[in-house]
């Protein structure tokens, strides 16, 4: 970046353009968009956006696929200071209201099918500028503007929590976050120019557009994860010679599978980037046997804090057998994130003057807080959020996962589940995340999970191969927690961002 740095987030796109103009930024389906000319659509973009009413400071909902246009759209409003709202196309038509209440937004740009069932939302009519996706033929030449300045401080991108346990969290990134965010996970990913990256990860997109690397958008659509076409996305990782893959694990497991299944290689792939869920010892296994010459890293974070470790998937496929009911290595720390362990609480944390927070000892499990230049430390009009997701310990913002975990005496960070999930059984604390590891490398079963009901303990599980039940129902009373009642699935609930967590909130619904 240069010496008189702007501290709007778009100029570091500006500054890959400019020095990389012919690469090839994003290629989606048929069509590809060059660094100049997707330079040149955002200039067009802001000046139709500007006439239309816009200015710095103002919330515009978007509500777009991952695309070229969602691209050229947010970037558009970083230049010009306004503040891209952000929803997952997977989101539902109540959620999507919900959202925009809490966001309170002067524009909202959406496909034409949403803009006509907008006019049957009070909520969105009452939304004053909307835009379609399309840009409109230009009949002249646009001046370039400058790159708006702004305050690191002021709002560039709000985005939500998935709220299946309640109503969603805003997400507020200021553009200084976002500059503090795109560095850690540049120092993490290390995107370079030229090199071709297939995500379907939309802030890792960002971090390849600061790059001058060239992103091919998958051929997938997040709202129906059960319809990915592997075969589909295998072509397209050999036709444009893709050496990189950051994706949920989900996206790299069904790959996995296809791989094995039909006993392929991909000669250009380089390496893989998963997370946004856990990846257990078997699930890694898998991965390295399907991409056996790929480096592959699973990266731990949450949407507040992004990344906060890393480790290798060979170091996390070595940890199968009955270690898996100990904890889930997550990795060493990235090098600027602080992590802490303490006791399991719901209430809120006021951090006491000249008092030092309490944490756990090494190896003894609480729940895992991190704190750091790339951490969020402001919700949108959520000052309950604030107050029990943030411990404020002078000018540091600790921020609470939510998830349990310990750290061991070489700091390594081990996870054991969220807070909420963990239950009392006979005496001892049962943690469901350590038997949904275990249960993974049991042969036949895809997924599961341990649950406390009303009257007893219950295991629930969905199967890869249903001829295994009877010998599943047998090893499964040797385990430590006793005899409990084993019920299958033909499909438990996944979490609707990647597919690849259990929705607890629903399968609680289910049994």
């Amino acid at each position: 970046m240069s010496k008189t740095m702007n501290t709007n987030i778009f100029s570091i796109f500006e500054e890959a353009a400019l020095q990389y103009p012919d690469n090839i930024a994003i290629i989606e389906g048929d069509q590809r968009i060059t660094y100049r000319q997707l330079l040149q659509e955002i200039q067009q973009t802001e000046a139709l956006f500007f006439a239309k009413g816009i200015r710095s400071g103002d919330r515009v909902l978007v509500f777009v696929p991952m695309s070229i246009d969602l691209y050229r759209i947010v970037l558009t409003l970083f230049k010009m200071g306004a503040t891209a709202v952000f929803l997952d196309e997977w989101v539902s038509w109540k959620r999507m209201e919900l959202c925009c209440q809490l966001a309170d937004c002067k524009a909202f740009v959406g496909g034409w099918k949403v803009r006509f069932l907008a006019f049957f939302s009070l909520v969105l009519r009452r939304i004053p500028l909307k835009f379609g996706i399309n840009l409109p033929p230009s009949t002249h030449q646009v001046t370039p503007t400058p790159t708006s300045p702004v305050p690191a401080d002021q709002a560039a991108l709000i985005t939500f929590t998935t709220g299946s346990t309640g109503t969603p969290k805003a997400a507020l990134r200021s553009h200084g976050f976002l500059r503090e965010q795109y560095k850690a996970l540049h120092e993490e990913i290390n995107p370079k120019a030229g090199e071709v990256d297939m995500t379907v990860l939309p802030i890792v997109l960002l971090v390849n557009l600061g790059a001058g690397a060239t992103s091919v958008i998958a051929k997938f659509k997040a709202a129906k994860p059960e319809t990915l076409n592997a075969g589909l996305i295998i072509r397209q990782l050999n036709q444009y010679q893709v050496q990189r893959i950051t994706a949920s694990p989900f996206f790299v497991r069904c790959l996995a599978d296809f791989v094995l299944k039909n006993h392929l290689t991909i000669d250009s792939l380089q390496q893989i980037f998963t997370g946004g869920a856990p990846v257990f010892s078997a699930e890694a296994a898998i991965l390295v046997q399907a991409f056996p010459t790929t480096d592959i890293k699973i990266a731990y974070g949450s949407t507040e804090a992004e990344p906060i470790s890393l480790i290798s998937a060979n170091t996390v496929a070595q940890g199968m057998g009955n270690q898996q009911l100990e904890g889930l290595a997550v990795g060493q720390p990235y090098h600027q994130a602080e992590v802490k362990i303490i006791a399991i609480t719901d209430e809120i944390i006021e951090w006491q003057a000249n008092t030092a927070l309490k944490t756990r000892e090494i190896g003894e499990v609480g729940e895992i807080i991190v704190a750091g230049p790339h951490v969020l430390s402001a919700y949108f009009n959520n000052a309950e959020a604030l107050r029990r997701n943030k411990i404020f310990e002078g000018l540091k913002v600790w921020h609470r996962t939510g998830d349990s975990g310990f750290l061991d005496s070489a700091g390594q960070l081990y996870l054991t589940g969220r807070c909420t999930t963990i239950f009392e059984h006979q005496g001892q604390l049962v943690f469901p995340f350590l038997y949904e590891s275990y249960f993974q490398q049991l042969d036949g079963v895809r997924i599961g999970t341990i649950l406390k009901t009303e009257k007893s303990v219950l295991i629930v599980l969905e199967l890869s191969d249903t001829s295994q039940k009877d010998k599943l129902n047998l090893a499964l009373q040797n385990l430590p927690i006793g005899a409990v009642e084993v019920r299958f699935l033909k499909k438990i609930p996944r979490d609707p961002r990647h597919h690849s967590k259990i929705d607890y909130g629903i399968l609680e619904k289910m049994i």
